[in-house]
């Protein structure tokens, strides 16, 4: 699972470009004014060879009612301390220490985390020097970085590494030792049947179930045998609308449950068959796509209709799907009651054929015929000045998630949905039914 690095410290220091440096884009915004990032941001990115997490907090800070600190560090940053398995405490070597500063250390000492003590904007020897006199800090020699000029960092990513080493992460491997155990995570909001769905297929009690929405507050990994076939099936906490999401301890579950996306080949999106398809559904199904997963779409709760009223609903929920859902008509659709057991071990038979999909390997010769019929049925279109767009050759470049990259001319003027043709294509004649398909479009040299 990927590390998480957290960055905190009083407002204005530069979190945010620090944040930025590191990622290597602008996603995080930077401002003069103290107090700027008001929520936490995520980006998950490899650093020193490990998987990240990357999270930028909000400034810790004295309230202007008198609340002491750590109450004000619980509202700001609980999220990123609680949730952290390295901090970045940022510090401005322009200003002098703070009460502030020293409260935070006091904090991030007393939560027992790893703590990298960082003296941004050391524009000069002068003020490097300086850094000398954070000390007091507690948290020994500072790193110096200038996240404006993108200073020092070599050394801070190095840092990083070497703590996470000690901490036992181990660096990202494309091929994963324990890559025969078909991982699936199991989403959806708060109490659409997550935790009774894997009890169901367990057949025994190993996560808590309550009609209390967000009763599970993190993801819980269990390992299960099914037709000679090892799952590894993770229960994660209810996904709410972002404006729902409340802060401290929900903060955490999220970002637990985005890691678990990550971690699993194959995702399980649970609806409820009452409350139909939301925004948040969609969102998810999105974040599953982006990360190139597999996914089967669940509608649960089935048996609170009988008879041609709940032949009527699935017919609904169906058409709703494949209207609100569209850009993913390939992942199929399951009903299903958790409570009464009906139709849940057809999950894990999906996802063992899914898995195969997953792993699909093309020979060049079959790509190669295919793309001729493609390009004669449909030829690439797309102009700009003497540029013509057009598609020369293909080839599979990846497998788990399966990448298919073509190499053409001038790929910046393809339209998109020419893209989107090549892609169904190659479903109707490959396959790849229930994943992701990646494809890449390169120039040719």
């Amino acid at each position: 699972m990927s590390a998480v690095i957290a960055i905190v410290g009083r407002p204005n220091v530069g979190k945010s470009t620090i944040f930025n440096r590191l990622i290597g884009k602008r996603q995080a915004i930077e401002s003069g004014v103290p107090g700027t990032t008001r929520d936490r941001l995520y980006h998950m990115m490899e650093i020193d060879g490990y998987d990240c997490i990357l999270v930028d907090t909000g400034g810790l800070e004295f309230s202007n009612t008198g609340d002491d600190i750590e109450d004000n560090v619980q509202e700001q940053s609980k999220i990123a301390i609680e949730g952290a398995d390295v901090i970045l405490f940022v510090i401005d070597i322009k200003s002098d220490l703070t009460s502030a500063d020293f409260h935070a250390a006091d904090i991030l000492r007393k939560s027992k985390k790893t703590v990298i003590l960082i003296a941004n904007k050391c524009d000069n020897p002068t003020l490097t020097e300086q850094k000398y006199n954070l000390y007091e800090l507690g948290f020994g020699e500072p790193v110096a970085v200038t996240a404006v000029h993108a200073a020092g960092f070599s050394e801070l990513t190095g840092k990083i590494g070497d703590d996470l080493k000690k901490q036992g992460f181990k660096r990202t491997k494309r091929k994963e030792e324990n890559e025969n155990i078909i991982k699936i995570a199991f989403l959806g909001r708060p109490n659409v049947g997550k935790s009774t769905m894997i009890n169901g297929l367990l057949g025994e009690e190993r996560v808590v179930t309550s009609k209390t929405p967000g009763t599970t507050r993190d993801s819980t990994e269990i390992p299960f045998e099914y037709n000679d076939n090892k799952f590894l099936l993770i229960d994660t906490a209810g996904l709410r609308r972002r404006g729902k999401i409340e802060k401290g301890i929900e903060k955490f579950s999220m970002l637990r449950t985005l890691q678990s996306v990550e971690l699993a080949d194959i995702c399980i999106l649970l609806l409820d068959i009452e409350e139909g398809i939301t925004n948040q559904d969609c969102h998810v199904s999105n974040y599953v796509l982006e990360q190139n997963k597999g996914l089967i779409i669940v509608v649960n709760k089935i048996d609170l209709f009988s008879g041609d009223e709940r032949e009527e609903k699935e017919n609904w929920m169906i058409a709703a799907l494949r209207k609100k859902m569209a850009y993913i008509p390939w992942a199929p659709i399951v009903f299903t009651s958790a409570k009464k057991h009906k139709n849940i071990f057809k999950i894990l038979e999906l996802s063992e054929e899914i898995e195969k999909e997953r792993k699909k390997v093309l020979k060049h010769e079959d790509l190669k015929i295919w793309l001729e019929d493609a390009l004669t049925k449909h030829p690439p279109r797309g102009e700009r000045g003497k540029r013509r767009f057009n598609v020369l050759d293909l080839k599979q470049t990846g497998e788990n998630p399966p990448e298919i990259t073509f190499y053409c001319n001038w790929p910046d003027i393809m339209h998109f949905s020419y893209g989107r043709y090549l892609e169904n294509g190659l479903r109707e004649k490959f396959g790849f039914n229930g994943t992701s398909l990646s494809l890449r479009f390169k120039k040719t040299r």
